[in-house]
């Protein structure tokens, strides 16, 4: 494999506990139904509208207030060190980037938070391209932030491996062409993953299949 495409959220940052968290503070002041913390982190890997537009039967306008809701109560929850990096994450990313593969990442995450989240975690010199929801017109699961990468990158679908932790990862690889690999530790379940490549529970196991 040539370029390696990361998502971010629950494959290289736990950041389930502050996700689901501010979801349902987002939830609680906007007096919208209840949901249980398993139903919100299912939603984890969509753009963050489509979070509560999915969760919850809602207009676009209210979806919008739980956009904007979200991102003012993210700011104050992402406290120093609210999000560490899962086990084996940066010594196997040194790895690929010592044996010269091209690391990417393709997140649903909003720009300003993922390219804070990569400089304060050290990522940067692995790092050589970011796609965020921000920068396309059709997040995951559609084909759009892995085709954008591939042509930044120089790189093609056959050497091109997608590392996720939710069917939307899997699917976007899928649609693009790549391959795929499903991690099991983040917000999917081995179940769900029939259609991915390669499945692992750690994310040290990347080096086994690159």
């Amino acid at each position: 494999m040539k370029t390696i495409i990361l998502d971010f959220d629950g494959t290289m940052g736990d950041t389930n506990s502050l996700i689901v968290r501010t979801m349902q503070q987002t939830i609680a002041k906007l007096g919208l139904p209840q949901r249980t913390d398993e139903q919100c982190a299912a939603m984890i890997g969509l753009p963050l509208r489509r979070t509560f537009t999915e969760l919850i039967p809602m207009d676009e306008e209210t979806g919008r207030k739980c956009e904007e809701t979200y991102a003012a109560l993210f700011d104050i929850n992402n406290v120093p060190g609210a999000v560490p990096l899962f086990p084996h994450v940066k010594e196997t990313l040194k790895e690929m980037h010592d044996r010269g593969m091209t690391l990417t990442i393709a997140s649903s995450r909003g720009r300003d938070t993922l390219t804070a989240f990569v400089r304060d975690m050290g990522l940067e010199e692995y790092i050589s391209y970011i796609v965020s929801a921000w920068d396309v017109t059709d997040a995951k699961p559609a084909p759009e932030m892995v085709n954008k990468i591939l042509a930044a990158v120089g790189g093609t679908a056959e050497d091109a491996l997608v590392v996720g932790d939710t069917v939307f990862d899997i699917e976007m690889g899928r649609s693009a062409g790549t391959k795929t690999c499903a991690v099991t530790y983040g917000n999917g379940k081995r179940e769900d993953f029939v259609n991915a490549d390669f499945v692992i529970d750690d994310f040290g196991e990347l080096l086994n299949i690159v």
